[in-house]
């Protein structure tokens, strides 16, 4: 089957990467022509792990091509998926211009039929808005030519996208037609071929299901941050409590670490759409609303608990920054928790130097010249009076005690994540502080 993805963002080209690796051969289009032409030479312009192995393979095996037009491999097949990006506008809502173009652009040059899936991230309605534009294109040329739409939202986890992929716990697809379903179904028996998870529902429910599925998952973040807060105020340790409730099985444990607030391209962002999606139809969703404003708090939580100790006056201070990216294994750094604690840092007068082991040149793009950057982790600490730890990197899960001792000029060390025992923490000399944790 003859495949193309238009957009080689994360999604897009994971998305390719993978298809490619089953066989599919793939057109993976894009705006950007020297993303393209580094694609061409296998040179991706994201870190995920093990990505750019199966890049290089596909373009060897001349399954995986890059283009950045769309009409010229549109001919050549017959599933297109959309995994443009879907930036959210001033007041939260997804902006649909990506999208809609994508559209228009098929409407204007199919000549047979085509399944248009989306793989963005799009409100509920979106399919609807899709499939007025193509139809739209094909009356202005005066064509009756059938086209389904579907939607297959992506569940991807960064640092994990591949494996996600290719072994998906489940597949999402919403459809009109049993020919889409068919389609489909092809495409991702492959991946599923021991056990078959997609799930197949009406194309308004799979969007809706995208945006429930980060909604709730950003909800349970956010509760357990509240707790871990609590916990603190009243004596109580959020380990222990998280172990309480975890073991329940109505519960469970995943996504119950308590932190400095959740970032990437995808919570905060859908977490925004969704309220806005509500606001529209005149819905107040007030949980979710809670959930965004707990997180929002949680990332001021760091920098409260260091004036706490040290004091307002924080001219001069040198402190270190282990961890920029939002989570660990990405470079993404969107919405991420060490960009507000930095800037707080860096606005109090202090002297920051960071080090993250691939996010690096993000971070510069947001700082330039403002901070310092380490060659590695135990040179980011020299002569710090506290040291922050905001992304699990695990490389940063054991670190040498002793040389934290001989290296830093104080003794303060504030875990972001809860990586870190205290009792052995303390036992070395250092004051600790985490989040919810005695």
């Amino acid at each position: 089957m003859n495949i193309a993805i238009v957009g080689t963002g994360y999604v897009g080209l994971v998305t390719g990467a993978c298809f490619a690796e089953m066989g599919v051969t793939v057109y993976c289009v894009d705006i950007d022509v020297n993303k393209i032409e580094n694609l061409k030479q296998g040179i991706i312009p994201i870190y995920e792990p093990g990505l750019e192995e199966i890049v290089q393979r596909n373009i060897a095996a001349e399954r995986l091509h890059f283009t950045t037009d769309l009409t010229t491999c549109l001919d050549q097949v017959e599933v297109i998926f959309s995994a443009v990006g879907t930036p959210p506008d001033e007041d939260g809502s997804a902006d649909l211009k990506y999208v809609l173009e994508v559209a228009r652009t098929v409407g204007r040059n199919m000549k047979d039929y085509v399944l248009l899936v989306t793989k963005s991230t799009v409100p509920v309605g979106t399919a609807l808005k899709v499939k007025a534009a193509i139809q739209d294109e094909l009356s202005k040329r005066g064509e009756v030519i059938p086209f389904d739409v579907a939607s297959n939202p992506e569940f991807l986890k960064e640092g994990a996208a591949v494996n996600d992929f290719m072994s998906p716990d489940r597949v999402v697809v919403g459809v009109e037609s049993e020919k889409a379903k068919d389609l489909l179904t092809r495409l991702y028996r492959p991946f599923v071929i021991n056990n078959f998870r997609v799930i197949f529902m009406d194309i308004p429910s799979a969007e809706m299901t995208k945006y429930a599925a980060n909604a709730m998952l950003a909800t349970r973040i956010s509760f357990m941050n509240d707790i871990a807060n609590l916990c603190e105020l009243v004596g109580a340790d959020v380990n222990m409590v998280r172990r309480g409730i975890g073991s329940d099985g109505r519960i469970g444990t995943k996504f119950l670490y308590p932190g400095c607030g959740y970032g990437g391209s995808c919570f905060p962002k859908d977490v925004k759409a969704l309220i806005k999606t509500a606001q529209e139809k005149g819905y107040g969703m007030d949980v979710i609303t809670a959930v965004e404003r707990v997180n929002e708090a949680q990332k001021q939580v760091l920098f409260k608990k260091f004036t706490r100790l040290y004091g307002d006056n924080l001219k001069g201070v040198k402190v270190a920054v282990w961890g920029i990216s939002f989570k660990p294994e990405t470079d993404d750094t969107r919405e991420a928790t060490s960009l507000v604690l930095i800037r707080q840092l860096v606005d109090a007068g202090c002297i920051v130097t960071v080090y993250d082991p691939v996010a690096m040149h993000e971070c510069k793009r947001y700082f330039g010249e403002e901070i310092n950057y380490a060659k590695d982790m135990y040179e980011a600490v020299l002569d710090a009076e506290a040291l922050f730890l905001v992304t699990e990197w695990k490389t940063f899960r054991m670190p040498s005690w002793k040389v934290l001792t001989k290296t830093m000029a104080g003794n303060l060390i504030i875990d972001g994540r809860n990586i870190y025992e205290p009792s052995e923490v303390r036992a070395n000399g250092f004051i600790y502080e985490g989040i919810g944790v005695k």
